[in-house]
């Protein structure tokens, strides 16, 4: 897959924005703060519903607008396919696919994009929301119709969660609270669903992550990825569960007694303790969880190997080819070795975008089609006066859409 030509209106620091892409490496350079990340950003959102910096949409709007507007025209083979999602400061956001309104969720059925950045560190250093964050990031693209059962999910855990603070504060206790079985049902359902696909995944990533992080550190130190899950009766959200421990069997039937027999606890405190949102991916090197025990360049290299192992993973099963790979800022934090291992593992993919702050920190196979970023302004150096010609009609195009 290939980002042609991206549109962004009221997104971030942007009132309005053009970027033309060319096929292998690009590179955004630009000094911090300029806008080269918010680019990346909003590339990323059309893949996986989702930002890497912030949790919420709102803060992507431009201050005193109401609402952004992200739009790209993709390349599969010689398909051209336009999607746009607006990004409402309150409300549903809208999408639209070749210019019909359209769910959504159906954005990362056409988008396919993998990520790497300087946060991607606190996928292993992190708490285990940063870790959920990447598997179900990564669960959306591979299976785009997850997006809304993970939706679905947070929204049955707010409603169980608000009767039971509201429970907790008027005093009632233990099997009162009857109406609470209708949404432990729904909550076993979706949640069922999603530890499902994300074992599946982290089994899947498995042998790709070894591979990437051999091919990145140069040394093979045996990389480890297992589920804690709290429906086996701890809870990994407070480092109370290992993933090798605890009781066996149907994840919904397990899912339910662990609901049974935390329910006082949950009215006590007013918080639902079972599910999927308190689990937490065990990553490990040498046999010893990364959090905790790993070097700073083991981290690194775990880090960089779940990205690469991302990407070989969509790569393998993606009709549409390989997934743009966009590296926002990493060189800058890795050593000369590891910059040097992972421009080289990078260049062979269809699509490639650079940012950096200092045009030097790139290696060289990946110093190809620069675009210089100054506050809010693109300048793109090495467009000919015809093709510039083609991106202004282009914009115009779309602008007309």
């Amino acid at each position: 897959m290939i980002v042609e030509h991206l549109s962004l209106v009221d997104f971030r620091n942007y009132a309005t924005a053009e970027l033309a892409l060319h096929r292998g490496p690009n590179v955004l350079v630009g000094r911090n703060g300029q806008g080269k990340t918010n680019l990346a950003e909003a590339v990323v959102f059309l893949a996986t519903l989702g930002s890497h910096r912030v949790s919420a949409d709102a803060p992507m709007v431009r201050d005193a607008q109401e609402f952004a507007i992200i739009r790209a025209r993709l390349s599969h083979g010689e398909r051209k396919v336009l999607v746009e999602v607006q990004l409402n400061r309150q409300g549903s956001n809208k999408a639209r696919i070749n210019g019909s309104p359209s769910k959504t969720s159906e954005l990362p059925r056409y988008a396919h994009v993998v990520l790497f950045a300087p946060e991607d560190l606190q996928i292993v250093r992190g708490d285990p929301s940063s870790r959920r964050r990447f598997a179900d990031q990564l669960l959306i693209q591979r299976t785009p119709r997850l997006s809304a059962v993970l939706a679905d999910y947070d929204r049955v855990l707010k409603q169980r969660t608000a009767l039971l603070k509201s429970a907790r504060a008027r005093g009632i206790r233990g099997e009162a609270l009857s109406t609470l079985d209708v949404w432990d049902d729904k909550l076993v359902a979706l949640g069922s669903e999603i530890i499902a696909a994300r074992q599946r995944l982290a089994a899947d990533l498995q042998q790709p992550v070894a591979d990437a992080y051999a091919a990145i550190a140069g040394e093979d130190h045996r990389p480890q990825l297992e589920w804690a899950l709290s429906v086996r009766g701890g809870d990994p959200e407070e480092g109370t569960d290992t993933a090798e421990h605890g009781s066996t069997g149907d994840i919904s039937d397990l899912f339910r007694a662990a609901l049974a027999a935390k329910r006082a606890q949950e009215l006590e405190r007013g918080l639902t303790l079972t599910g999927p949102h308190r689990d937490d991916l065990i990553l490990r090197v040498r046999g010893l969880p990364v959090k905790g025990y790993a070097s700073h360049g083991e981290s690194w290299s775990v880090a960089l190997a779940l990205r690469l192992a991302s990407a070989e993973l969509l790569r393998a099963e993606s009709p549409a080819g390989d997934p743009v790979l966009i590296l926002d800022d990493v060189f800058a934090e890795l050593d000369a070795d590891r910059r040097r291992r992972l421009a080289t593992l990078t260049a062979g993919y269809e699509q490639v975008v650079v940012t950096a702050a200092v045009e030097e920190d790139i290696p060289d196979v990946l110093h190809r089609h620069v675009v210089r970023i100054t506050a809010g302004t693109i300048s793109d150096e090495r467009l000919s006066a015809g093709s510039a010609a083609q991106v202004d009609a282009l914009a115009k195009e779309e602008a007309d859409e």
